[in-house]
């Protein structure tokens, strides 16, 4: 009787080749023939008649032997034999593409780049323009921080300024270099002296083409109404609410964006910062009730009753109307204005926008 140690065990080798074998083909077969690479007479006719009808010939015109189709076997074996799959079920080809990709990214991990100092990025910044400066700012952290230097918005301003355009008294050029608030301040005479930023202003209709939801759910800070320009026959009012849009709620007391540094934080002071001012224009005096400190949920513009002039619309309630809800008329406090001349939304920036300290 042999010893079983004798008789020598098959490897799983996966798939040896495309074509398709059956389990019958490998049921009798002795280890040590199939590890040799012969095949069956009938599966080596099997693939003798497939290569033929693969080449569009008959049986009879290219007759292929048996060692031919095992020395083919054979070599195909032993191309997959470099391959043989781990106790994971892992080939060793893939396992060793996998160590390569984790070396590189171990080596891109490591690799951060070049690091130029900051004064190559605030000399830079000198020839950017003013609507690029976000694209500038965005490139990496060394230019964002160009960006909140004093330096930066100084020089700003005098390569643009220009002794012909009236600026306020805080746009001046002997007060620009204050450091309380200089960014939002070069920003607003940008909108003076910058001609591409002057031209966004006038193009502007009197009355927007749609209803803007930018005050959605934002707080009525101050209200005050004055008479217009005009004749006696012909006096308008000028009503103006100034909103002040709310801070989304972030989870854990979380921050939104990046903080400016410490040392730059009066240049970044904006008392006006996420403000609009609205001015609607009347015909007439028309009384409205006081409604600083509420919220505005709900603004509309539509054609007013006399079909020649527009209509204003705007519900105020005490408290911020939640996410996908519609505001109710009757729980809240309507203003309406009727006819109406002109609409307008100013921002923070807009050279008709009055300052904190001027209201």
């Amino acid at each position: 009787m042999p010893k079983k140690g004798n008789r020598k065990r098959l490897k799983y080798r996966g798939n040896i080749s495309s074509e398709t074998v059956t389990v019958a083909d490998y049921a009798d077969s002795d280890p040590a023939i199939v590890k040799t690479g012969r095949v069956k007479k009938a599966v080596a006719n099997a693939i003798q008649k497939e290569v033929k009808l693969l080449c569009g010939l008959e049986a009879s015109q290219v007759p292929v032997t048996e060692e031919a189709l095992s020395s083919v076997v054979e070599d195909h074996l032993d191309c997959d034999s470099s391959d043989q799959v781990d106790a994971d079920g892992h080939s060793n080809e893939l396992k060793v593409s996998r160590k390569k990709k984790s070396k590189r990214q171990q080596e891109g991990a490591e690799d951060y780049g070049e690091q130029y100092p900051i004064d190559i990025w605030l000399f830079l910044a000198s020839y950017i323009r003013p609507e690029d400066i976000v694209k500038f700012a965005l490139i990496c952290k060394s230019a964002w921080a160009v960006t909140c230097t004093a330096a930066f918005w100084t020089r700003l301003y005098k390569r643009y300024y220009c002794s012909d355009v009236y600026l306020p008294e805080r746009l001046q050029r002997e007060v620009i270099g204050r450091l309380s608030s200089l960014r939002a301040c070069v920003i607003r005479s940008l909108y003076l002296m910058y001609e591409p930023f002057h031209s966004r202003l006038s193009e502007k209709p009197s009355i927007p083409e749609s209803t803007p939801t930018t005050l959605q759910n934002c707080s009525c800070l101050l209200y005050w109404c004055k008479k217009g320009s005009g004749n006696r026959t012909d006096q308008r009012w000028e009503f103006n609410y100034k909103f002040k849009k709310q801070s989304p709620k972030l989870k854990n007391g979380c921050r939104n964006g990046l903080q400016f540094p410490r040392q730059y934080e009066q240049v970044h002071k904006n008392p006006d910062q996420d403000c609009y001012l609205l001015q609607i224009t009347t015909f007439n005096f028309i009384f409205t009730p006081v409604v600083m400190g509420m919220t505005l949920t709900l603004f509309t513009i539509n054609v007013s009753t006399d079909m020649r002039h527009h209509r204003v619309r705007m519900l105020f309630q005490d408290s911020p109307l939640p996410q996908g809800k519609k505001p109710k008329k009757d729980q809240g406090l309507l203003v309406i204005l009727d006819p109406v001349h002109s609409v307008r939304l100013l921002d923070w920036w807009h050279p008709q926008y009055p300052f904190s300290a001027s209201i």
